[in-house]
């Protein structure tokens, strides 16, 4: 009854074997985290005997993964799904492809990772033993973000089960469902990354990863002097590095950004622009819309004291993997309260995303730009963030609003890497330079 093309044979003296191997998985790139390294225990069932032509099912039981969930966050229940790949060999090879719902019980950080049985369906196209050899396999965590962590065999695999494949009907298809590895599989790192620190300057979504460096279309002084004067004028100050120290969920980190403060006055107030120089970077994971919000406190010196808070929009639209990642620009108006020369300097960064701060302050500063200031009524110690009027030295945080995101603070930290920072609420990044118009 069961011999027929196109029946899937789940019965016939099934059979299971289990074999172990040494694996290396490969946590998300948001994560961080180095390969771990441990083993694999997989059990195979599948019939002992079948006909060609039959169509049988393949089980994937994962009796120990290679790699627990990190001590990052606890996986909700039913948010992790296993997919893989079974070498076919013997009398017939293919690449099987295995896939499991997303069903598990709620996983513990710092505790194994529970599995759910892979399935698979191979058609039998030629007479003779078959074997069965688990391969890589992925894991994917869908919240509080999709991510993927990828296991594969370091050594040589046994095979786990032998199917006996008896003289039939060859019927119609090819051996075994082709496959690639599928995307899932993480560590239970945390989705939603904040677009980041050092990343993309000038315009936000800019196609090439950062708008042009100048404040406006006058020139200004482009060393950062002072052009003075009354009117309006725009005023383009010099790129400095900037040594940042930063505080994160998941510890302390360290990186150098390049950062340039523009200014155009406004009678007698500045409305400030700052930028993130020409660096974006690839989106590890899809981070959603309204997710991340950046700030700075702008330092003052010279005739005038205090900070002006400056902050950027949240990103509008979601954010593929693989596409890039890059900062807006931070504004904020600078209301003087002392006649003079006042400078200004990057401050303290902010980043909010789903519910978590990240501050990074810098380990020494230095003057983007020199403006000639005269004290307006309720001046000095910074303007507010957007144009409005307050302020008072010392403040944080710039007035950062709140993401309102769903995830409640899963969000896990900023990263710090290749020499530029980026603020993302799920952990470190890789940056991707790009090259500066000349």
């Amino acid at each position: 009854m069961l011999s027929g093309a196109g029946l899937v044979l789940a019965a016939s003296p099934a059979q299971a074997a289990e074999t172990a191997y040494k694996t290396e998985c490969i946590p998300p790139a948001i994560s961080g985290m180095d390969p771990v390294h441990g083993t694999t225990k997989v059990e195979i069932k599948a019939p002992a005997e079948a006909k060609v032509g039959d169509e049988v099912e393949v089980v994937w039981k994962t009796t120990q993964a290679a790699s627990k969930n990190p001590d990052v966050i606890d996986l909700q229940e039913n948010t992790v799904k296993p997919t893989g790949t079974i070498k076919v060999g013997g009398g017939q090879t293919a690449d099987l492809a295995m896939e499991g719902p997303r069903e598990n019980p709620p996983i513990k950080k710092n505790s194994p990772m529970v599995l759910s049985d892979m399935k698979g369906k191979l058609k039998l196209t030629a007479p003779g033993e078959i074997t069965l050899t688990p391969d890589a396999y992925n894991i994917n965590v869908s919240k509080p973000m999709s991510t993927d962590t990828k296991c594969a065999p370091e050594e040589d695999v046994k095979s786990a089960a032998t199917i006996k494949v008896t003289g039939g009907d060859p019927g119609g298809t090819t051996g075994g469902l082709p496959t690639g590895l599928p995307t899932g599989v993480p560590t239970g790192l945390p989705t939603g990354l904040p677009t980041g620190g050092a990343a993309g300057g000038g315009d936000s979504g800019g196609s090439d990863g950062g708008a042009d460096t100048g404040g406006s279309d006058s020139g200004g002084s482009g060393s950062g002097g002072s052009s003075g004067g009354g009117g309006s004028a725009d005023l383009e100050g010099k790129e400095v590095e900037i040594p940042y120290k930063c505080k994160t969920p998941i510890g302390d980190k360290e990186a150098t950004s390049p950062v340039q403060i523009n200014a155009k006055k406004s009678g007698g107030n500045f409305d400030l622009t700052v930028k993130f120089k020409k660096s974006v970077m690839d989106s590890p994971a899809d981070i959603p819309a309204d997710s991340v919000k950046p700030s700075m406190l702008v330092k003052l010196g010279g005739a005038d004291k205090g900070t002006v808070p400056v902050e950027g929009p949240t990103n509008k639209e979601p954010i593929k993997s693989g596409d890039p990642i890059e900062i807006p620009d931070l504004t904020g108006t600078y209301k003087p309260g002392a006649d003079g020369k006042s400078t200004l300097s990057p401050g303290v960064l902010t980043v909010k995303a789903l519910g978590t701060t990240t501050t990074c302050t810098p380990a020494k500063t230095e003057v983007s730009l020199e403006v000639d200031t005269a004290a307006q009524p309720g001046g000095a110690a910074g303007g507010s963030a957007g144009g409005s009027a307050g302020g008072a030295a010392g403040s944080s945080g710039g007035g950062l609003a709140e993401t309102g995101a769903d995830d409640n603070g899963a969000l896990r930290a900023l990263g710090l890497v290749a020499g530029t920072v980026i603020l993302l609420g799920g952990a470190v990044f890789t940056f991707m330079p790009r090259h500066r118009r000349s």
